[in-house]
């Protein structure tokens, strides 16, 4: 009986040791593999983002795609513009893709950021009721500051964003076009992102200025119709910024320089300039990386 409990016991120690030793190399074969293909598992990666880019659907089309690629989960946090600026001057992002060029590339030449990157572009448009009370479509259909003036003139309602996004710093650059500055009961700022500006105008038969991605994602829930559209002053370039890692110890300098990387990759662009086509019968967005 003892010479068969010291037989059994002699086995299970060989098992144990027969298990611990081969599961680090499986291990390690498997670490091997990640590096082989460029995947970080575990990373992390905050990316500080416009809400045109969220609400419009974009990121969920895209980001899968990064993820599954590189194993870096990418934490998105959707702000307007300005908000997502101030957030990688505080460190608080790995990296940034907002629209609104002019700050971002002072962003870039005060220190906080190391490059920006053009990576796609849409446009603003006017939207508002149906029964359009200023008659803009049929006046200033492709006149955006002779609209604005006219809204005003009308005093008819019309609702900010009131964010420092990027839609917002192009509506008051537009206001200042016209000369007019904008107060009043018949301007109301919301101070929200796109798709909560568009469901108040909705609400209260307002007029207002979106992003045509947004816009469309949301079209079936709205009674809001575009009625200016096509100015050159309605364009809306995208860019990328890796946050500068000085910022602090925490920045993924890494992830970010992966993801701006695979943001202008051919494959990726491709990718995004098949988003909405199916859906709606035109790209919401338009890849120009160089």
């Amino acid at each position: 009986m003892k010479r068969f409990l010291s037989l059994t016991l002699i086995l299970v120690l060989m098992f144990t040791l027969f298990v611990g030793c081969s599961q680090p190399a499986e291990e390690t074969e498997g670490e091997e593999q990640e590096q082989e293909n460029g995947i970080s598992e575990g990373q992390r990666l905050i990316l500080a983002t416009t809400t045109s880019t969220q609400d419009s659907g974009l990121l969920d089309y895209i980001l899968p795609e990064f993820e599954k690629e590189t194993g870096i989960t990418v934490d998105v946090v959707a702000v307007g513009t300005g908000q997502a600026l101030e957030m990688g001057k505080n460190g608080e992002a790995d990296i940034l893709l907002v629209h609104a060029k002019a700050s971002e590339e002072e962003f870039v030449s005060e220190g906080h950021g190391l490059e920006r990157r053009d990576v796609m572009y849409n446009d603003y448009i006017l939207v508002g009721p149906k029964d359009d009370p200023a008659k803009l479509k049929e006046n200033y259909g492709n006149d955006i500051v002779g609209a604005l003036k006219a809204i005003a003139e009308n005093k008819a309602t019309f609702v900010s964003r009131g964010d420092d996004s990027g839609t917002h710093k192009k509506e008051l650059a537009l206001w200042k076009e016209t000369g007019i500055t904008p107060e009043g009961d018949w301007y109301l700022e919301a101070g929200s992102g796109m798709g909560d500006v568009l469901a108040m105008a909705n609400e209260e038969l307002a007029y207002t200025i979106s992003d045509r991605a947004t816009y469309l994602s949301m079209k079936d829930t709205l009674d809001l119709e575009i009625l200016v559209e096509g100015d050159e002053n309605l364009f809306n370039q995208y860019g990328i910024i890796p946050v500068n890692p000085d910022k602090n110890d925490k920045i993924n300098a890494e992830g970010a320089q992966k993801f701006m990387e695979w943001l202008l990759s051919d494959k990726t662009q491709e990718l995004i300039g098949s988003f909405g086509v199916e859906e709606f019968g035109q790209p919401l967005f338009t890849p120009n990386a160089k």
